[in-house]
């Protein structure tokens, strides 16, 4: 059960870290004002959660109630009202929160400096703090999988480092 609700934290977080840190270094190349990228971050943020929670909702909902159906059709029974169903719907909003409020935790890491720190330095720890967030979220990772901490965590920071570059990258046009 760990590992089923392991992916939802890993996922959502992921979302959450590196989108937002996008934001971030994007809207960096127009405007270094930190009440302009608090504002456009945490509204990134917002978006994810709410859009991580009711898309895996949503998707969650299709597959259980698939999964359901094949129970039903091999049973010969309905299972409408049992306590199947009733196991069904509570996982999928556990998982649905999950998705959600990790994706919503995961934004707050990138935008924390720009609420604690100077304004020329606030975009640096930002990268830091979600490149440290993605440190931990490898090791999470790799203690799920049962795998090497240290392919789990190069993988993770491979990819923000990988998000960082690209969006930088809008710093190079004039």
């Amino acid at each position: 059960m760990e590992s089923e609700r392991g992916r939802y934290i890993i996922l959502g977080s992921i979302d959450g870290i590196l989108a937002v840190l996008g934001i971030i270094i994007g809207l960096s190349s127009a405007t270094l004002d930190p009440g302009v990228i608090l504002k456009a971050a945490l509204g990134g943020g917002i978006a994810l959660c709410l859009t991580n929670g009711i898309g895996s909702y949503l998707a969650e909902t299709a597959v259980e109630y698939g999964r359901l159906s094949d129970v039903e059709q091999a049973l010969l029974q309905d299972l409408r009202h049992t306590k199947i169903e009733k196991l069904t719907k509570r996982n999928i909003l556990i998982d649905s929160f999950l998705s959600g409020s990790s994706s919503f935790f995961g934004s707050l890491i990138p935008i924390l400096p720009f609420v604690f720190a100077s304004d020329g330095i606030a975009i640096y720890l930002s990268v830091a703090l979600a490149l440290a967030s993605l440190v931990v979220l490898g090791l999470f990772s790799g203690r799920i999988s049962r795998q090497s901490y240290i392919t789990s965590i190069v993988r993770m920071v491979a990819l923000g480092v990988i998000v960082v570059v690209v969006c930088s990258m809008l710093h190079l046009s004039p």
